[in-house]
């Protein structure tokens, strides 16, 4: 398991390189690249939230092993990731409306401070103190995912008077270097927690600095802002109706809830289906964020003007490997009969299906859901998600431990195919939608099927 991890992980990583240079080569630069104020005001966002998501992406692969390590059951570390989940829908409800009243900047150094001391209860055995880490965990992630980008926005606009058209290349550069950073952050838990002998606390502990630098480049070199506020009633009430009224919001978000709430179940999963055959956790981290990105890299590719397949198509095709993924697993976790190998060959599988399917569900939101409406509609889509991902952890936890990681593969898969389901629903509704399609690179209509 050792040799195949590495292996894998340095072919998955020169295919990545590979796919990314050859884009770049061919890609012409922009009007937003060669302006030297833009790209002052990008760098001045970039290093704060790159520390950010670096920080972030270095607890990953040792959280699950942390907990081993205290000796804690994996019933109790179960209830554990269910806190953490639950932490994320409630401050997740209340994040963007937290943010527009605290103003973005304190938000941000807000975020600094309660993941550092998150990082720091990983130094406790106490369950309970676990327990507020978790918690902290959830009001941390909540952050991250809207004050950051909440302010560059507004900066973007407001202060700085760029079009608006640049937005989306800074995001979009932003995702590639989140899924490098996330590679290189799962390299270097491994080094400080195994090839340095530091155990499985010590990328909690190595965050911390990165997280306290981001929180005081906040301070010295970023303004403050704050927006107008919308009721939060208001704005859940106006996603409600949303959701309700189209029937391609509807189904868009029984296939987000489906399919992220097995995404939630695999992320604990994983360890304890690896971790027992010897496996190098930091470098399986590393080889999962290298097959996402290949397929993201993948998903351009395919949309591109040389293929021009629609997101409709790459959605779908997600779907279907993320199945046919677990069934694998099904077979490779029974009891007994435990095959490492062919089970990290289908958890890199769901990986390279989540580098197909985010950037696909991106797009169909972005076009089915209207601006106004956006944050509510998504808290309406995250209450099942975390939901069905609680639900899951907590018949694990209540599972005999030889058979119980074998039955949520089952039932994960039984999932699936309902999301498969609620995607043949979502590709008959909006098949002959013409905006729910990547523009002709001709200008050109295209075919009224999707």
């Amino acid at each position: 398991m050792l040799v195949t991890a590495y292996l894998v992980f340095v072919v998955l990583l020169v295919s990545c390189l590979g796919l990314e240079l050859s884009r770049c080569q061919a890609k012409p630069p922009g009007r937003a690249c060669s302006n030297p104020s833009f790209l002052r005001f990008q760098l001045d966002f970039y290093q704060v939230y790159f520390l950010a998501l670096a920080a972030d992406w270095l607890q990953a692969p040792y959280l699950y092993k942390l907990y081993q390590h205290y000796h804690f059951l994996e019933g109790q570390i179960a209830i554990l990731y269910v806190c953490g989940l639950a932490s994320t829908v409630l401050f997740g409800l209340v994040a963007s409306s937290l943010v527009d009243w605290l103003g973005r900047k304190k938000s941000c150094v807000l975020f600094s401070l309660t993941y550092s001391l998150c990082c720091l209860t990983k130094l406790s055995r106490d369950y309970f103190v676990l327990l507020v880490g978790r918690a902290l965990g959830g009001l941390s992630t909540a952050l991250l995912f809207s004050a950051f980008e909440a302010w560059y926005i507004h900066e973007h606009v407001e202060r700085h008077d760029f079009p608006a058209e640049w937005i989306p290349a800074t995001f979009a550069r932003a995702a590639f270097w989140n899924y490098v950073l996330a590679v290189v952050a799962g390299v270097a838990a491994e080094a400080v927690a195994c090839w340095m002998g530091l155990g499985p606390v010590a990328p909690f502990v190595a965050a911390i600095p990165l997280l306290a630098l981001a929180g005081a480049l906040v301070l010295h070199n970023w303004g403050e802002n704050y927006d107008r506020q919308r009721a939060f009633s208001r704005t859940c009430a106006g996603g409600l109706r949303c959701l309700l009224s189209d029937r391609r919001v509807l189904l868009l978000g029984t296939i987000q809830a489906l399919f992220e709430s097995v995404i939630f179940i695999f992320v604990f999963l994983w360890t304890p289906v690896l971790d027992p055959h010897g496996a190098p956790l930091g470098i399986i981290f590393s080889s999962f964020m290298a097959a996402s990105l290949l397929g993201s890299s993948l998903y351009r590719i395919a949309t591109s003007k040389k293929y021009h397949l629609q997101p409709m198509h790459l959605l779908s095709l997600a779907v279907l490997i993320v199945v046919f993924s677990l069934f694998m697993l099904t077979f490779s976790t029974s009891p007994g009969q435990e095959s490492p190998v062919e089970s990290f060959i289908a958890f890199l599988l769901i990986e390279l299906a989540c580098g197909l399917y985010f950037p696909s569900m991106s797009f169909l939101r972005r076009k089915v859901i209207p601006e106004t409406e956006q944050a509510g509609v998504l808290n309406w889509f995250r209450v099942p998600l975390h939901l069905l991902a609680c639900l899951g952890l907590l018949v694990l936890h209540d599972s005999d431990r030889k058979t119980g990681t074998r039955n949520m593969f089952s039932i994960c898969s039984a999932v699936m195919v309902m999301a498969l389901l609620a995607v043949v629903g979502l590709f008959t509704v909006v098949r002959h939608d013409a905006e729910l399609r990547v523009p002709s690179p001709t200008g050109e209509p295209y075919s009224p099927e999707l």
